[in-house]
């Protein structure tokens, strides 16, 4: 079951990607991807495993971005491919059929593609500007996601599609209506004052908008 709530981590002010990740599951946090850019893979293959342990702790499950030979090697629970990593096949032939992976997409031609390669569910992104993307693709905002999905609908096309970029908590009723299956985030829950509140009212609003729609 992929969760509506995908927690992207970023380096805190103050600590490390592991900081903030357990500050996340500390406050509520069940999905989370480890995305490590500019980092030797020794570096990240050591965060990946400090990672999955807490993970364990707390119940959640552990997405390692862009390296599949370190989601495999970690045991991690998942795989998040960029349209520029791996392609969903290849990497699916490396770590295995058991092993969720979610790639990124920014056209209906990517979700297309990331359908046609077995992705697990899809990042549609950016919402909006985000300063945690080096290579910015063109911002959906809402009038994108609603052109979009229309013509996912109109394919029927089932693989869970996340909403990514630069969201906020005010967003995500706006974009959930819009018939996305859940919302990935970073700086929201990083640097909120009460991480613990703003989760729960981020599930709070994934959920409900879910289950009306339903």
């Amino acid at each position: 079951m992929i969760n509506r709530l995908h927690y992207i981590s970023q380096q805190p002010e103050q600590g490390t990607h592991l900081t903030a990740i357990k500050a996340a599951l500390d406050a509520g946090a069940k999905w989370i991807q480890l995305r490590v850019k500019f980092e030797p893979k020794e570096t990240i293959f050591k965060y990946a495993l400090s990672a999955l342990a807490v993970c364990n702790e707390y119940g959640a499950k552990l997405i390692v971005n862009d390296h599949p030979e370190i989601a495999l090697e970690a045991g991690a629970h998942g795989l998040h491919l960029g349209l520029e990593d791996m392609p969903v096949e290849k990497a699916r032939s490396l770590v295995g059929t058991k092993m969720i992976i979610g790639g990124t997409a920014n056209t209906f031609t990517h979700i297309e593609q990331r359908v046609a390669e077995g992705a697990d569910y899809i990042g549609l992104g950016p919402y909006r500007f985000t300063k945690t993307k080096q290579k910015l693709s063109p911002i959906l905002g809402l009038e994108g996601y609603a052109e979009i999905i229309s013509k996912v609908n109109q394919k029927g096309i089932k693989t869970p599609i996340i909403a990514i970029g630069g969201i906020e908590p005010q967003d995500i009723m706006g974009i959930m209506k819009l018939g996305l299956y859940g919302v990935a985030v970073s700086g929201a829950i990083t640097h909120a004052a009460n991480p613990a509140a703003t989760i729960a009212q981020m599930y709070e609003y994934v959920n409900h908008t879910a289950l009306k729609e339903a």
